[in-house]
């Protein structure tokens, strides 16, 4: 299963994220943001890759072979079903974002979300749970502060009737 040393990368970069060479193909291409479990099991079953060889013993055709894979995985015959992006709003085809795409993307359409005020987007704005989590006792930071449990007037009498004794 190994191969040379010579070979041997303690770093690898893959999609503009660095991979540690010690560590499985197929884990290691789930640290790029937008490739999940599935997503990199079909990545490399349609590279041809060994899912179990250690990263650092790729190849630079191999790096560039998953990178055209990333890049255009519509005409490596994916199905769209396993894309992140169906019917997009915008082309209106099936497309799979990763890195920093997916990320501009996802703050794009809650931004917009928030201009045409829609439910999820004043969810959004007013830092409340967006898919209707009961906000009762999860929920209770707001901006960094912890909301506590408001005590009555009674309740703090007697507690301060029992610091006295």
């Amino acid at each position: 299963m190994e191969e040379k040393k010579d070979n041997f990368r303690h770093i690898l970069r893959i999609a503009g994220v660095d991979l540690d060479g010690n560590k499985k193909l197929i884990n290691e291409l789930r640290r790029i943001n937008g490739v999940g479990f599935i997503f990199a099991n079909v990545l490399c079953n349609v590279a041809g890759l060994d899912k179990d060889k250690k990263i650092g013993y790729v190849s630079d055709s191999e790096v560039s072979q998953i990178e055209s894979v990333l890049k255009d995985p519509k005409k490596f015959t994916i199905p769209a079903w396993l894309f992140n992006r169906r019917a997009d709003p915008e082309e209106g085809t099936d497309i799979h974002k990763i890195g920093t795409d997916l990320k501009f993307t996802q703050e794009n359409d809650i931004r917009f979300m928030k201009k045409i005020r829609s439910w999820k987007g004043m969810r959004h704005s007013l830092g409340q749970p967006v898919r209707g989590q009961r906000t009762k006792s999860n929920f209770r930071k707001n901006k960094g502060k912890v909301m506590g449990v408001a005590k009555t007037k009674e309740a703090k009498k007697v507690q301060s009737e029992k610091e006295k004794k």
